[in-house]
């Protein structure tokens, strides 16, 4: 069993909360951790047909008869569920009365803005962080080694070879979940979208660069990307706000929520692939702000992420901007430090008078330098 950071949070919120809301990729173990946090709670999935026709065709008395400490899975397949809940929480006045789960972020966060605010605690589950395989059965000193495998607990759990895994997930996710979120006729074009897309993991998002190699509209591809953003699949990390009195650049760049599914688009399937490969530092780096991005939900840490380049190519990988400070990471993959890793670092000091900077390279050394923190990727929370 691996225990999951989020539990303290989650625990305390029912306590404040009459309903929880639990969302994150499909099998990040969102079912899994909700029974095990309220193992006295009654369990629904509405995945069940029958479950399902009794949600939406007759809310009410659904919730009628499932009550006083109830477990909704995957919700999103009945919304109507949503506005009777503020009416029955509401009415009822009890905290911790439900649970909810669901893999479809902006699905569930549309339909809580509108019925719940106030009334929810939200949390994101995403799958399985190096600090919470640390002192398991699972852990692993090689970065390589994980990068290939991603976190997803059930390929951890059951053993299950990475490349079998990602395949039937890939295969499950656009036959299924994209049917369901989006009607896209040509499914073929969207997964040669998502393998474009995987290439060009770590990069600024250039929408008419994808647009034209695929043979569809920047207004498709906008539709496509905000498909895997809302289900986790993929995400978007802006660039950093402020000026400093450069130009800088404002597109975002893409990263994806899972190395695993990454290594898996771009054909890699081994450490020795991995080594050769022409993105293997624009995977380390996914794999670093990944971490950083669980880390930072996992431990309710407050701090928004984005990154800083300007006109000239200058760039800082990685900013927390957490208010008062400015957190400055520059990831590089390779396992030897060099000084021209620090170039940018430098740069952006000379910038700011706000900023801690921090070195995250493919090494294991700690190093405390006058101009930046050194470490590897296990020793992340020496960040937070």
């Amino acid at each position: 069993m691996v225990d999951r950071q989020l539990f303290k949070s989650v625990k305390k919120a029912l306590s404040k909360y009459p309903i929880v809301a639990i969302t994150g990729p499909r099998q990040s173990g969102k079912t899994t951790f909700a029974k095990l946090i309220s193992k006295d709670y009654q369990y629904v999935n509405l995945e069940d047909i029958t479950l399902r026709e009794f949600a939406m065709q007759d809310p009410k008395g659904f919730l009628e008869t499932y009550r006083d400490r109830v477990i909704v899975d995957e919700i999103q397949y009945a919304p109507e569920l949503f506005s009777y809940l503020q009416l029955y929480t509401d009415d009822r006045n009890r905290n911790g009365e439900y649970i909810i789960t669901g893999s479809q972020n902006f699905l569930m966060m549309e339909r809580i803005s509108q019925s719940l605010a106030g009334r929810v605690a939200l949390f994101n589950l995403l799958p399985f962080s190096l600090q919470e395989l640390r002192d398991t059965k699972y852990q692993t000193s090689s970065w390589e080694e994980y990068l290939i495998a991603g976190s997803y607990p059930r390929k951890w759990t059951q053993q299950i070879d990475a490349s079998e895994y990602y395949e039937n997930y890939l295969r499950t996710y656009i036959e299924r979940d994209v049917r369901l979120i989006k009607n896209i006729s040509d499914l073929s074009l969207f997964q040669k979208f998502l393998q474009l897309l995987a290439g060009r993991a770590g990069q600024l998002f250039n929408q008419s660069s994808l647009g034209n190699e695929l043979g569809i509209d920047n207004k498709t591809v906008e539709s496509w990307m905000t498909l895997l953003e809302v289900s986790f699949i993929a995400f978007r990390l802006q660039p950093f706000h402020k000026n400093y009195n450069k130009r800088i650049i404002k597109t975002p760049k893409v990263y994806f929520y899972d190395t695993g599914v990454l290594s898996f688009l771009l054909n890699i399937r081994s450490e020795e692939e991995l080594n050769i490969h022409f993105a293997k530092g624009q995977l380390f780096e996914n794999l670093v702000i990944l971490e950083m991005l669980k880390n930072k939900h996992n431990r309710s840490i407050h701090g928004n992420l984005y990154f800083w380049r300007d006109s000239a190519g200058n760039e800082i990988d990685l900013i927390v901007d957490q208010g008062n400070v400015l957190k400055a990471i520059e990831i590089k993959s390779g396992k030897t430090i060099k000084q021209e890793f620090f170039k940018s670092l430098n740069l952006f000091s000379s910038l700011t008078t706000d900023s801690e900077n921090f070195l995250v390279y493919g090494g294991d050394a700690y190093q405390k330098r006058s101009n930046a923190a050194v470490m590897g990727v296990f020793e992340l929370e020496k960040i937070q």
